[in-house]
């Protein structure tokens, strides 16, 4: 008996009793090795070849809504994000469905916006529609879920829940150790929003290794992000209220990537160098950090890879194969590009009487040098 593989809509459906006639082998089997189900471990590996192989040469389709009937299944994961358009949450998300593309899950996103009342919605709508389990992305986990859940960015203990997350103060650590090694002592912070699951762990890990280093946190050099946007303009007004305030700093670090780009803008555009005038360091090394200018240091976390992890898990606690995770931590890493660079020296009394006060602000080293002093260029 031979067949051909077809997509010919006219051409009767194959179905496991069509792979069972053509290999000689019970309906039972063939289930269990396209299944990989408990039954079929006694299968020997050369049978469940010969049924795979079978099944792609006729292009076997499963029935999934009879699949998901009779098993009391549905293979489907629930992806919750604060955003879909922000770089952090797409290349987590790239690496959830990069894990599931070779699997027989497929997933559904809804968005939140940080809106406790559509959060609360979109879950139950997600529940209804018959998910097995949940991956959220900066999206704070406080309550027991209703399905197993993986909080990338997650930090409250939630039974339940794992919290896949960054050793938060051990990338604080290489950031203020490297601007030290630079010879900065004035660094200016940059707070990200209340409503991001990472801003109140990471602004405590800088802090604690702040106090570990022997580096001074001045509240005239620490802003707090309030908007929510997705491109660098994020950053831009809170580059230019601390020039604004007219305090002396020599480094930069921002909550994020896009903000630390956002605040490179605003001091050149005031008409100061990154980094000869001011280093700038940022976090989660999004694909947009290579293509700054200059491109920037920062934190890598490993997105693409903590999403494929994220639904790894997922998967494993739903299937029973692995036992449950409270927590998963994953370690930074610092990316050092051409951002950050030595403090500048201070300017002696005579040739800060011989800059051009062309823009000042503040009465010692951040007076705007003259442009013949200038013009070093970094990429």
């Amino acid at each position: 008996m031979s067949l051909k593989r077809t997509t010919d809509r006219n051409e009767p459906k194959v179905t496991l009793q069509t792979l069972a006639r053509h290999l000689n082998l019970a309906v039972g089997t063939i289930s269990a090795a396209l299944n990989d189900s408990p039954a079929a471990r006694a299968i020997p590996e050369h049978t469940k070849r010969r049924i795979l192989d079978a099944a792609r040469e006729l292009n076997y389709q499963p029935n999934y809504f009879a699949r998901s009937l009779r098993l009391q299944r549905t293979y489907t994961i629930g992806v919750i994000a604060e955003q879909i358009g922000d770089p952090y949450g797409a290349m987590i998300i790239s690496g959830v469905e990069e894990h599931l593309r070779n699997s027989e899950y497929f997933f559904l996103t809804v968005i939140h916006r940080h809106d406790h009342r559509i959060l609360q919605n979109y879950s139950r709508m997600l529940v209804t529609r018959g998910v097995e389990g949940f991956i959220t992305v900066d999206t704070s986990v406080t309550e027991k879920p209703s399905r197993p859940t993986v909080a990338v960015a997650g930090h409250a203990p939630v039974p339940g829940v794992t919290n896949l997350i960054l050793d938060q103060e051990f990338a604080a650590r290489l950031v203020l150790t490297h601007l030290l090694e630079l010879g900065h002592r004035d660094i200016a912070f940059m707070k990200g929003q209340t409503d991001s699951s990472d801003s109140a762990t990471r602004w405590a890990a800088i802090c604690a290794a702040s106090k570990a280093l022997g580096v001074r946190i001045r509240p005239e050099l620490v802003v707090q992000i309030e908007n929510d946007l997705t491109t660098p303009q994020i950053g831009y007004p809170y580059g230019k209220e601390l020039l604004a305030r007219k305090e002396t700093f020599t480094a930069l670090f921002a909550y994020n990537d896009l903000s630390a780009i956002g605040a490179i803008w605003a001091f050149q555009e005031a008409g100061l160098s990154v980094p000869k005038d001011i280093s700038v360091v940022g976090f989660d090394d999004v694909p947009l950090a290579v293509f700054s200018n200059p491109q920037l240091t920062t934190i890598r976390q490993p997105l693409q890879q903590m999403g494929q992890i994220a639904a790894k898990t997922l998967i494993d606690q739903i299937e029973g194969k692995a036992k449950f995770q409270p927590e998963i931590v994953i370690e930074p890493e610092l990316i050092v590009r051409a951002s950050t660079g030595p403090a500048p020296k201070p300017l002696s009394r005579a040739t800060q009487r011989s800059v051009v006060p062309a823009v000042l602000y503040d009465g010692k080293s951040m007076t705007r040098r003259p442009a013949t002093s200038r013009g070093r260029t970094t990429g």
